[in-house]
């Protein structure tokens, strides 16, 4: 079965190796937001003979391909997800590491509405919130640093 971004390489007319499949399935598959080293990991339970440094090289080609994109959410390493058409933003929850995905139109009519009134038509831009579920907020001591706070 061709996987969604390995239908994307095609139309992009990268060649797919056996060892890109496995990459790009490995990705399309992911429901979190993977560092290389957890693609790695992933794909080496498909193929145990794909390399790190194949899984570096297919990484850098996909994202220069724009099939995939690089994210930093401020955690020191570079995490991926397919380029998507359906426009989304990321919520970080700074203890545990994981990314919530949304949309909201309202938000979406905001920033919108500040370009123009600033005098500037928008054409891309990214949200990042970062946070601590409020359950556990007064349990535990944010796992974040200060530079991180200071990014936003």
């Amino acid at each position: 079965m061709t996987s969604r971004l390995e239908q994307l390489c095609v139309e992009k007319g990268l060649k797919m190796t056996e060892q890109r499949r496995v990459i790009s399935r490995v990705l399309s598959d992911s429901t979190d937001h993977p560092d290389v080293e957890m693609v790695y990991r992933r794909a080496v339970e498909i193929d145990p003979h794909i390399s790190i440094a194949t899984v570096y090289r297919t990484m850098r080609l996909f994202e220069e391909a724009n099939v995939i994109e690089r994210l930093d959410f401020g955690d020191g390493r570079a995490r991926y997800e397919e380029n998507r058409d359906e426009h989304h933003h990321h919520l970080i929850d700074v203890q545990s590491g994981e990314v919530v995905e949304f949309t909201n139109e309202e938000l979406e009519t905001l920033k919108e509405r500040i370009a123009d009134e600033l005098g500037y038509e928008l054409i891309g831009h990214r949200l990042e919130l970062y946070g601590i579920r409020k359950d556990r907020a007064k349990q535990m001591k944010p796992n974040y640093s200060p530079e991180l706070m200071r990014r936003k």
